[in-house]
């Protein structure tokens, strides 16, 4: 996370946190609804959300992980209305790793994983957060993150060895 720990709720600190951290913001609320645009707009409405209640915010968390928090429902409550099942991804989805399909495969298999385990997997790997982080976002212990993080490594790997026969 950048380091935001100690400042207030303020709108600059708030533009501040949104013009250095928008791609990852964007690229998780992407991940969690399956759609850029969807993605886009969870965090265009969650950043508005957060300005709107930033004399809510306690200051007992570090201010990034108290927006990734709205983000991270913000996307969820998107999904939700568009009514959009996560399990319907695309295999059309497009490689940037040179494995044509994969991206795809990989994608599949974090749609089958239980809600916790997607979100510690998109906030570790698509936002980078470290286990504390993702904790305060989700609220949850640290210990919670390094379970749930290694049981969806072990479906992962699991998915990617059924895929393999």
């Amino acid at each position: 996370m950048t380091e935001m720990a100690a400042c207030e709720a303020t709108v600059e600190a708030l533009e501040s946190l949104y013009r250095a951290e928008l791609p990852r913001f964007v690229r998780t609320a992407t991940a969690i609804t399956d759609d850029e645009a969807a993605g886009r707009d969870a965090v265009q409405e969650a950043f508005v959300q957060a300005v709107r209640k930033r004399d809510s915010y306690k200051g007992d968390a570090p201010l990034e992980a108290w927006v990734w928090r709205i983000v991270i429902n913000e996307a969820l409550a998107l999904r939700r209305r568009r009514g959009s099942a996560f399990e319907s991804i695309s295999a059309t989805a497009e490689s940037t790793n040179g494995v044509p399909g994969h991206d795809a495969d990989v994608r599949a298999w974090i749609a089958l994983l239980p809600e916790r385990q997607r979100l510690v997997v998109f906030l570790r790997y698509f936002a980078d957060l470290d286990y504390r982080s993702i904790a305060t976002a989700l609220d949850v212990e640290v210990g919670t993150v390094s379970a749930t993080l290694a049981a969806a490594h072990t479906a992962l790997r699991r998915a990617h060895e059924e895929a393999m026969r």
